[in-house]
């Protein structure tokens, strides 16, 4: 089969389209026929070696952590799944590789695919979907007529979790620039924030919830736009930044430390609970997240599509930081 791996640590063009053998399916394990699989900003942080310190794979290794396609053969000891039936899923890191023909996850990282949307639109949802949903829903709670601000809303995570946010009932903020607003808007943002034009701390106040997906300054500018006793699920960590500043293994520690020192200085100067979030590899939560798509409470937002031969230019473009929604990766 054919997948696209990386060789070695750095830029786009490590990666490299190979012919290696179809993998076999473990005992709970499905192998899935690849339709379409996905680009996110956590694939090219592992293909560039920030990631290295926290898990280091063996190369030449396959990325990719969203994937759309057709059950082909089953586990021994697999029970919720028949050979034919159209899947998503988003693996662990540990079982990543969904840049491929072929792949085998565990079955319980694996839901039904949502009939209505073609293998390219699911394949855009599952990992910003379970990030979404475990801020929101698990992570901050959200309920209904809360205010809540979702930053980067025409990225990935970012996209989805207004849908999801408006859904739950929520008055939903976001920022973006202003090439953006209409988008975020239908998606079901109130109230839009252009970055480029003021600054989002002094337009907002009261919030309940604030989504950080930027991390850094933009996580401690938050505090401003929240309410004593409100909620901050971070869906980043700032590792990728501060291994390129001072290494993997220190850049690691120091991330950490200021993160979790954050925390503790948030809770206890502001009032305000700050939860690190990250993704379940979750069947069960994905198949909810297909329910709420199926009643199109859920639309996938796409900005681009390109052929698994094309993915170092599909990382190029995801590493402008333009991208509105997500880059998938057509397989078949």
């Amino acid at each position: 089969m054919r997948a696209a791996r990386i060789h070695g640590y750095g830029g786009p063009e490590v990666l490299r389209v190979d012919e290696i053998e179809t993998p076999r399916p473990g005992p709970r394990e499905v192998l899935i026929e690849v339709h379409a699989a996905s680009v996110n900003p956590v694939d090219w942080k592992i293909r560039s070696g920030t990631h290295r310190a926290v898990i280091r794979y063996a190369l030449p290794h396959t990325l990719g952590l969203d994937v759309s396609g057709v059950v082909v053969e089953l586990g021994a000891e697999v029970t919720r799944f028949a050979v034919g039936d159209e899947v998503w899923s988003s693996p662990s890191h540990h079982g990543q590789g969904t840049y491929a023909e072929y792949v085998a996850i565990d079955e319980r990282a694996v839901a039904r695919k949502p009939a209505r949307l073609s293998h390219g639109e699911a394949a855009s949802i599952p990992l910003v979907g379970l990030t979404g949903w475990a801020a929101l829903v698990s992570a901050a709670r959200v309920e209904e007529g809360e205010r809540v601000l979702v930053q980067a809303g025409s990225g990935g995570v970012g996209s989805f979790s207004i849908q999801l946010a408006a859904h739950l009932g929520a008055r939903v903020a976001t920022t973006c620039s202003a090439r953006n607003v209409e988008l975020v808007k239908r998606l079901g943002a109130e109230v839009v924030v252009d970055y480029t034009a003021e600054k989002f701390e002094e337009a907002l106040t009261g919030y309940d919830v604030v989504l950080d997906t930027l991390g850094g300054e933009h996580r401690r500018r938050a505090l401003g736009v929240l309410r004593a006793g409100g909620r901050l699920p971070t869906v980043v960590t700032d590792i990728p930044h501060n291994v390129s500043r001072f290494g993997p293994a220190l850049g690691v520690g120091v991330a950490l430390t200021r993160l979790y020192s954050f925390i503790a200085w948030t809770r206890l100067r502001h009032g305000v609970r700050v939860s690190v979030v990250m993704r379940p590899t979750d069947g069960e939560q994905l198949a909810r997240i297909g329910e709420l798509v199926e009643r199109r409470a859920i639309e996938p937002v796409i900005d681009r599509v390109f052929p698994l031969a094309d993915i170092a230019e599909a990382h190029r473009y995801s590493q402008t930081g333009r991208a509105r929604g997500k880059i998938v990766i057509a397989v078949r």
